[in-house]
């Protein structure tokens, strides 16, 4: 196929870079005429010039959102693949409308985002960012920490990441609860773990993790009734959403020292402002969006979004969300 044959695929905002110098762009160029800008567009008038005349579209960072009224001024935009599991970047409901196919990718890097979960539950547990903030204070004191084996660990979402976490989290002895939306009984059995009540796992968990998607039903699942039911000193991660937990209530409950910690990967505002005021709060492990950021983890979400833009030239589409 010409090049003058082959359909425009954008990437509208690869930045920071997650597809750029990939060979998988090699792969798609067998297919499509590939435009990328490396920044971030400034506005949505910027994002319709960036995306006009294209048949397709790879939203490498979900921070790059479309809206509606964006994607009603690109009629010949027929699909978008994300370069993850997350659709909250894009109007699904006029994307139906609009005869718009959005693909996602669902469970690629499941283990690499859940060891940074894993990671930051470590890490929030024994204390390491803020010991290592008052050793370079030239602070040399103790206090205790958390030991995790025998704790309870409260998964929220057993989907492929939540899988993991629990699975990582059992070899590490803990006993896990977990409650999803959609309980999976031979799951259960099968890893030895329990689905409960909601209100039960956070009150009855060492440590709370979550892993659920974005929706309307789980926005601020996480508030303060939620975190009121919580152990004193307990611990919180949230790699999932930002919008799943209720950032006021989480530093209200930080600061009154009711939560022992939290450690997050993600925020209801990205990036998160200089004097945001998690930034102050002492027990926090803080990390900008990156769990799924290795060379394994950014290979595998470029070849994911590769086999989507491919099959859906193909006219067999896979991993369809709207």
């Amino acid at each position: 196929m010409s090049a003058r044959e082959r359909p425009l695929l954008v990437i509208p905002g690869d930045d920071p870079v997650q597809i750029a110098g990939s060979p998988r762009l090699d792969t798609l160029g067998e297919h499509y005429e590939i435009r990328l800008f490396d920044n971030r567009p400034a506005d949505d008038s910027e994002k319709v010039q960036r995306a006009a005349g294209a048949t397709a579209m790879i939203n490498s960072r979900g921070a790059v959102t479309w809206p509606g009224e964006v994607l009603r001024q690109l009629p010949e935009l027929k699909f978008i693949s994300t370069c993850g599991i997350g659709t909250d970047s894009i109007d699904l409901v006029a994307c139906g409308e609009l005869g718009i196919t959005v693909s996602n990718i669902p469970g690629r890097t499941a283990p690499v985002v859940a060891e940074h979960a894993f990671a930051l539950m470590l890490a929030i547990s024994r204390k390491t960012s803020y010991f290592t903030e008052a050793i370079k204070r030239n602070d040399w004191h103790q206090v205790l920490s958390t030991s995790l084996a025998g704790k309870t660990l409260g998964v929220i979402g057993t989907g492929n990441i939540g899988t993991e976490m629990i699975r990582l989290s059992r070899a590490f002895g803990m006993e896990v609860m977990a409650w999803t939306f959609h309980p999976d009984a031979e799951k259960a059995a099968r890893m030895g773990f329990r689905y409960v009540e909601r209100d039960e796992l956070f009150a009855g968990s060492d440590v709370v993790s979550l892993h659920v998607k974005l929706t309307d039903d789980s926005r601020h699942l996480v508030s303060s009734r939620e975190l009121s039911l919580m152990p004193a000193g307990s611990l919180l991660v949230n790699t999932a959403r930002g919008a799943v937990l209720d950032t006021e209530a989480l530093v209200e409950a930080l600061d009154s020292g009711h939560l022992g910690g939290a450690a997050l990967d993600v925020y209801e505002t990205e990036p998160l402002e200089a004097d945001h005021p998690l930034t102050r709060c002492r027990h926090v492990v803080l990390t900008p969006h990156c769990a799924d950021q290795t060379p394994e983890g950014n290979d595998l979400l470029n070849l994911g979004a590769t086999e989507n833009a491919i099959t859906f030239l193909s006219g067999q589409p896979q991993n369809i969300v709207s």
